[in-house]
């Protein structure tokens, strides 16, 4: 975050600003972007009620963050960019209280953006396999990328979790890989057999070739023997999705989609799933139950044979 993100707004705002976003980062221990985008929304808030004429949080009116809010759809901003921006508000508004800024929640009778919640769309088991099986057996970069593909599958990891994996933080005897998700909250994610070995192979067979003088402990290298970035984790995917002749767009977050929908298909517990992927809300994870009654209504309305009399 930048060191002074605030010095373009009165200082009457600043002090309860930066002390919710202390809390958020010692009490919470949300990352540094996230604190960042926490900064921006709330800064874009105050510039607004400025210009209203506010002087400081003790005397903003609930009209006046509905007019935000309204200026903010006048704008165009997506709706999601909008309920982002007042959930931050919200949080922030429960801040004033607890800190006896303000006796009442300024946001308490706004209602949130609707929002169309598109569902997430998942590889079939029959293209996970041809994308897993695209990268080489035997050449370092083959081995490397053959490891990331049956982990993110196996595990359903985020891209930023897959590229922080340390050599210490993954026990493939036992199966399991310790990560560190939103926030750096620290899961235990399980590792397959499929999975397992393509580790094994790549850790004997694929990572000496990347290792440089200065390369530390990470699991997956670069050409450089770096850590492999998100970035390049995208183009590999992508060019091996492409390999494989699928005509989606894969991305490293549709194997993790992949992984939470073939589970459920499974009929593993939504609970159990919920753990697995770090969902902080199980609302979050009950998104797959549409996505798995949207393909039953699909088979419904392609094979029944009364649905297109």
């Amino acid at each position: 975050m930048p060191n002074d993100p605030f010095e373009k707004i009165p200082a009457a705002f600043v002090e309860p600003l930066e002390s919710f976003l202390a809390w958020l980062e010692l009490e919470r221990g949300l990352s540094k972007n996230t604190l960042s985008a926490y900064a921006r929304d709330l800064v874009q808030c105050v510039a607004f009620l400025v210009k209203e004429g506010v002087v400081d949080w003790a005397s903003v009116e609930s009209t006046q963050i509905s007019a935000w809010m309204t200026s903010l759809s006048r704008a165009d901003f997506a709706r999601s960019s909008q309920a982002r921006k007042l959930s931050a508000l919200r949080m922030f508004a429960k801040h004033l209280v607890h800190e006896n800024i303000r006796k009442d929640d300024v946001t308490e009778l706004l209602g949130a953006p609707k929002l169309s919640r598109n569902l997430p769309d998942a590889l079939t088991r029959e293209e996970v396999g041809q994308l897993l099986n695209a990268p080489s057996a035997v050449t370092p970069y083959g081995l490397r990328d053959r490891a990331i593909l049956e982990l993110f599958y196996s595990s359903g990891l985020r891209v930023s979790e897959l590229c922080g994996i340390l050599l210490q933080s993954i026990n493939l005897e036992e199966g399991y890989v310790r990560v560190f998700g939103k926030g750096s909250k620290e899961r235990v994610a399980p590792i397959g057999n499929a999975a397992v070995k393509a580790v094994q192979d790549y850790i004997t067979g694929g990572r000496p070739h990347f290792i440089k003088p200065r390369t530390g402990s990470e699991l997956f290298l670069s050409q450089q023997g770096r850590v492999i970035s998100r970035k390049m984790v995208w183009v590999l995917i992508k060019e091996h999705a492409r390999r494989a002749g699928i005509k989606k767009t894969v991305k490293p977050h549709l194997l993790r989609h992949s992984f939470a929908t073939h589970l459920l298909e499974g009929g593993a517990d939504l609970r159990a799933i919920q753990e697995m992927l770090g969902h902080a809300d199980i609302s979050t994870t009950q998104i797959y139950t549409s996505v798995n009654s949207q393909r039953l209504a699909d088979e419904h309305a392609l094979y029944h044979p009364r649905v297109k009399n």
